[in-house]
């Protein structure tokens, strides 16, 4: 092979090297912002994010006095990152910005400068109270109106169970402050077992009744986790995350927490009232509020577990219409009960029709995708927070940036950067396999028309993915 072919090996310089003094701007490196938070970036500004996070936020800062603080927009901006990015706690959400050269781009953080760090992030998440994020979630819902992308006449309400951030073998007795541990050893005292073995202990906790009671036990870091059965059949501390999601669009209207040993019937009531008062704040703004249902809130569509008689009565009195799924119990009975009997027979009626029958599919479809989209691609399953307040202000947010990949999947066609990356994949796919079938029929009929006369093959029109640039 000829001299002039080869190249000079390059060869990787060491840590130890002497660092420059002085680094120009013009020579750092500068790389394409991502398309997907390119746009991100443009909607945000376009309807000026930043402004809105700042006036909302000014309270909680000095004017004067103290170190410059993480701006409340990049505040806000990182937690929607967590969303987009799949990321679960605040400590991989900094790992990532100091990573991505984009999500610099789309912080507006120059390479010389320092990204916020988690403790940073997380001292920002205590300094602001929970109703500056519920402000911000109504301003993304306000944002989502106006593309034409919430409606709110007719919301589905469902929950899911959250991994806390606590262990079981943790937990304490509410009495007497004793560890599990400890408290078997003292009823195998009591029992006349001085020393147990650990097959002895397993032996003594498996014969007694309710011994996972949250009334009897807690953990001493996170009250607010309850000891519950998790929806693969694993016993977890836990809590009890309920939406309310509008079944016309699958936007999701609002976001409760509660503990998760309370049941259904308990806790839809406090979500309703959210989701409405979520549309009345939005229906503030005109142009928003032409793009709602007329009426407003009109129609309740649940599954079996929210069924009861003292929901359907409040729901008929708030003049909502139920769509509630009955669970089997029987032949029942009436007397002294007249308002519970027409609301109940009022919603089998309506769950018995077509139109029932299509909105518990739909509420089956929309919430259980939401809850896909946030939990488990969105990487939120299990939660690394302790407490009900903190846990609900990055829960907020979390489900503001799904609210936002509404209006993103409606501009580009996907709505996180994973699914962009993946249209743009198929469109590619697409357009090879459409080259490929067009030269098979020309190369057939320029192997026919040399024997017979035949017309030249007919294109139609090529459907591809719609993909903006």
């Amino acid at each position: 092979m000829c001299q002039n072919c080869f190249m000079a090996m390059g060869r990787r310089r060491g840590r130890q090297r002497q660092k420059d003094l002085w680094v120009a701007a013009a020579d750092l490196p500068n790389s394409a912002a991502h398309p997907f938070y390119r746009r991100l970036d443009k909607l945000l500004d376009e309807h000026g994010f930043d402004t809105f996070a700042e006036q909302c936020c000014e309270k909680f800062y000095a004017p004067k006095m103290g170190r410059p603080s993480l701006a409340p927009g990049l505040y806000f901006r990182s937690l929607l990152i967590g969303y987009f990015e799949g990321l679960d706690a605040e400590r991989a959400i900094a790992w990532r910005l100091a990573d991505s050269i984009s999500l610099r781009h789309f912080l507006s953080i120059e390479l010389d400068e320092t990204t916020p760090d988690h403790s940073t992030i997380s001292r920002t998440r205590r300094l602001i109270d929970v109703e500056a994020h519920r402000e911000v979630f109504t301003w993304v819902l306000r944002l989502i109106a106006k593309a034409g992308l919430l409606k709110g006449g007719t919301i589905g309400v469902d929950a899911t169970t959250l991994e806390a951030n606590a262990a079981l073998r943790s937990i304490v007795r509410r009495d007497t402050g004793e560890r599990y541990e400890e408290f078997l050893q003292r009823l195998a005292a009591e029992s006349g077992i001085e020393t147990p073995t650990r097959e002895q202990l397993a032996k003594i906790d498996k014969k007694r009744k309710n011994k996972g009671s949250n009334e009897d036990w807690q953990h001493p870091h996170d009250p607010d986790a309850k000891i519950t059965k998790m929806k693969d059949g694993r016993t977890h501390l836990a809590h009890k995350a309920e939406q309310a999601v509008d079944l016309e669009t699958g936007a999701v209207l609002a976001v409760t927490l509660a503990g998760a040993d309370q049941g259904d019937t308990a806790t839809i009531a406090d979500t309703i009232t959210e989701a409405a008062e979520q549309i009345a704040a939005v229906a503030d703004d005109e142009e928003a509020n032409d793009k709602l249902a007329v009426g407003g809130l009109s129609e309740v569509i649940a599954d079996k577990g929210y069924h009861s008689n003292e929901v359907l009565t409040d729901l008929a009195a708030l003049d909502l219409r139920s769509y509630i799924s009955e669970p089997d119990r029987g032949r029942r009975r009436w007397h002294g009960k007249a308002p519970a009997q027409v609301a109940v027979y009022g919603n089998r009626r309506r769950i018995r029709g077509r139109r029932g029958k299509r909105l518990l599919r739909q509420r089956g479809e929309r919430v259980e995708r939401s809850f896909a989209h946030l939990y488990e691609t969105g990487g939120l399953r299990r939660t690394h927070l302790r407490g009900h307040q903190n846990i609900l202000k990055r829960l907020l947010i979390h489900v503001g940036g799904f609210n936002l990949s509404l209006v993103l999947r409606q501009k580009l066609g996907a709505g996180t950067p994973r699914g962009l990356a993946a249209a743009k994949n198929t469109r590619q796919r697409l357009i090879e396999r459409s080259v490929e079938v067009v030269t098979a029929k020309w190369a057939v009929w320029r192997a026919l028309r040399k024997w017979i006369r035949v017309p030249p093959p007919s294109i139609g029109p090529l459907r591809l993915l719609p993909l903006a640039a």
